[in-house]
């Protein structure tokens, strides 16, 4: 019963955040954001349980027919909303907190071949747009949480690690 509760709310924030949206029925048909969080809840669940070939196969899947890419390793908030989302890549160890809004070519990513925790972290409530969040190295201690913070162009951390 969650799994659609969670729907029916991811459904209702498109209404409220994208005027162009008229009805439930058109959202869920017609926007490949709510596709890409719907397949994302399962393909997560398996993700965490161990069944990661069958999550990563899904999360493919979902990414050739809504061209948003979500790791089934990332963890995403209520409330998320994906905007056109077309090449919206979301990274292995990205969170996303509650209310969070992703425009067209977002990408929380990470470079290199680092373990461990190695994409950002993005608050409650924050608006990422037209712009790429690549992590180069360990930077989590220092930024942790974006909140109520609106990112607009390229922001690159180089910091060292630690």
């Amino acid at each position: 019963m969650a799994f659609w509760k969670d729907v029916r709310e991811d459904i209702q924030t498109v209404l409220k955040k994208d005027p162009a949206a008229r009805n439930s029925l058109e959202v869920l048909l017609c926007y490949p954001g709510i596709w890409a969080l719907i397949w994302h809840k399962p393909a997560h669940f398996l993700y965490k349980h161990n069944i990661k070939l069958l999550a990563r196969m899904i999360s493919q899947l979902t990414r050739f027919f809504t061209g948003i890419e979500i790791h089934p390793g990332a963890t995403i908030g209520r409330r998320c909303f994906i905007d056109h989302g077309m090449a919206v890549v979301i990274g292995e160890t990205t969170e996303i907190g509650d209310d969070v809004t992703l425009y067209q070519g977002v990408t929380l990513g990470g470079t290199g071949k680092d373990t461990g925790k190695r994409h950002p972290t993005i608050g409650n409530r924050v608006i990422v747009s037209s712009c790429k969040i690549l992590c180069l190295s360990r930077f989590l201690p220092l930024i942790n949480q974006l909140l109520n913070f609106f990112v607009d162009g390229a922001v690159f951390f180089y910091l060292q690690k630690t």
